[in-house]
């Protein structure tokens, strides 16, 4: 899509030169209007939200600062062209300060505009681009706080966090949950065995309708607790009134789930409680119903029970930080291997593991500074991934090379955070040499590393010590003073961070091969 320029120029002929000879739309151009003036400018350009606004600067009533100016308030997006006359040149302090985009001066070919307008479109297709990315970011950020949400919510219900920090991440999660009265509703899908058994698409489309219905119930929170299970959270003042609004939103929800797929949906519902921590207690209820039920008795179609398909987050979070692929194979036999014979078996449990285990690297390398789709560029299509995976060793390979993927980009941070503080240092450096009390301290201090460590770490990346490295700087500054200008040599001392200008010539003596004097001298 063409960005939109509008043009204000009070010289009939140069606004009509400009308009017709530049072929706007070979820049990604669309040239949406004009004016006489910023007074009359104003309202149309608000009317027509251009990208690219070009005024001259000398116009009668609402001149092209004016006009800029509140344009610059009003619409901060829009890039500003100035165009000048050749004496009006000192106009050109104020526009820089309104933030302006080009200053052209007077007479301006078809040509020279053609080329501002192409760097104009670069840096609006680089603003654009930046923008979409900010989405993305963000988009990213809802789905991890929305899996926060849901984590902590399946912690309440199983007991697995204290009040205190449940309110303390309810508040940071923006999850308002807080009530006299909790509910805990228990929904599992059952299939009768003389269908085919659903497919995770299918449970996807059942999680999406349950969520559909619970937004509908303010106050109702959903969460799962395996593909077939899901748990609804419901708060509210009064304790009879939850036991039928429960009632009634699980007997909506199996009424709804019939009418689209060929399953019913078993509800077991936990009595009102009062405390955040008695939430578990509602769901043992909830559960003891579930299972009580004929129909949902069973070994779940062969495959294990729910509490061994359960991942070790901890686990695996802490062998991206801290595991070595050497230490893999014993790693996965005790945290992955049960979970990767079950997935053997289904595509649901293979899809939990893999989605688990990937969501977990990505937040890591997130953590890191690092973009997951560079590190494990696989997680952009879980799917194609889990379609080749059939054996319970395939899945040991293939989480394997996750992990090994993950953890080099680790180590390359590490090496690349000592490479950046090595930089950092050195800029440091360059705009200070001249300080003849600029010490090793300082800099160290600089980058937050004791003397003797930033002493090490600098030497081993630079190859040579912190002093020679700062001595040899200093030399190059004042050989560039000898050769370039008549400064006296206790000046270029000086200059070049030295107090004493006899210790200066016996250090550049010994450092050169020849007293300042003499290399001046040399032709």
């Amino acid at each position: 899509m063409a960005y939109k320029v509008f043009l204000v120029e009070d010289e009939i002929v140069a606004r009509e030169g400009i308009r017709d000879k530049v072929n706007w739309g070979a820049a990604g151009f669309e040239f949406v209007g004009e004016a006489p003036d910023g007074e009359v400018a104003l309202p149309l350009i608000e009317n027509l939200q251009p990208d690219l606004l070009i005024t001259d600067i000398k116009m009668p009533f609402m001149d092209g600062l004016q006009l800029s100016k509140i344009v610059r308030e009003r619409m901060p997006w829009v890039k500003i062209v100035i165009l000048s006359g050749h004496d009006e040149f000192n106009y050109a302090q104020s526009a820089v300060k309104l933030g302006v985009s080009e200053y052209l001066l007077k007479p301006i070919t078809a040509v020279e505009i053609h080329q501002v307008l192409q760097r104009i479109a670069t840096l609006l297709d680089e603003e654009q681009a930046e923008r979409e990315k900010l989405k993305q970011l963000q988009s990213q950020l809802q789905d991890n706080v929305t899996l926060q949400r849901e984590r902590l919510l399946f912690q309440l219900v199983v007991g697995g966090v204290s009040s205190c920090e449940a309110v303390e991440q309810c508040q940071q999660l923006g999850l308002n949950i807080i009530a006299p009265y909790y509910l805990v509703a228990l929904l599992k899908v059952k299939v009768d065995t003389a269908v085919p058994p659903l497919e995770y698409r299918d449970y996807q489309q059942i999680r999406a309708l349950v969520a559909d219905l619970t937004y509908a119930h303010p106050g109702t929170f959903l969460t799962q607790k395996s593909a077939e299970e899901l748990l609804l959270i419901l708060t509210g003042d009064d304790p009879e009134q939850l036991r039928q609004d429960g009632a009634f939103l699980a007997k909506l929800i199996a009424q709804e789930v019939a009418g689209v797929l060929p399953c019913t949906v078993v509800a077991g519902m936990g009595s009102p409680q009062q405390r955040l921590t008695e939430i578990s207690q509602s769901f043992a209820e909830a559960l003891a119903q579930v299972s009580s039920d004929k129909d949902a008795k069973g070994t779940n179609n062969g495959r294990a029970p729910i509490e061994k398909l359960k991942l070790d987050q901890t686990a695996v979070e802490h062998f991206l930080k801290c595991g070595l692929m050497s230490e893999w194979d014993a790693f996965f036999a005790t945290h992955l291997l049960s979970l990767s014979q079950a997935a053997e078996q289904s595509d649901l449990v293979k899809h939990y593991l893999f989605v688990d285990v990937v969501v977990t690297a990505v937040q890591f390398i997130r953590d890191l500074g690092g973009e997951a789709v560079d590190v494990i560029p696989e997680a952009q299509d879980i799917e194609r991934l889990l379609a080749a995976l059939h054996t319970a060793e395939q899945m040991r390979a293939t989480l394997g090379q996750l992990f090994a993927q993950a953890i080099t980009y680790r180590t390359s941070q590490a090496t690349c955070e000592r490479t950046r503080m090595v930089h950092q240092v050195k800029a440091f450096i360059d705009a200070h040499y001249a300080n003849p009390d600029l010490l090793l301290n300082e800099v160290a201090a600089r980058v937050n590393l004791s003397p003797s460590h930033f002493s090490v770490v600098f030497s081993q990346e630079m190859g040579e010590s912190f002093k020679d490295y700062l001595t040899r700087i200093r030399m190059e500054r004042a050989k560039e003073l000898l050769r370039t200008t008549n400064l006296k040599c206790a000046e270029i001392a000086y200059q070049s961070g030295y107090n004493d200008p006899h210790y200066f010539s016996h250090v550049f003596h010994k450092r050169i091969g020849l007293p300042p004097q003499q290399f001046r001298q040399q032709p």
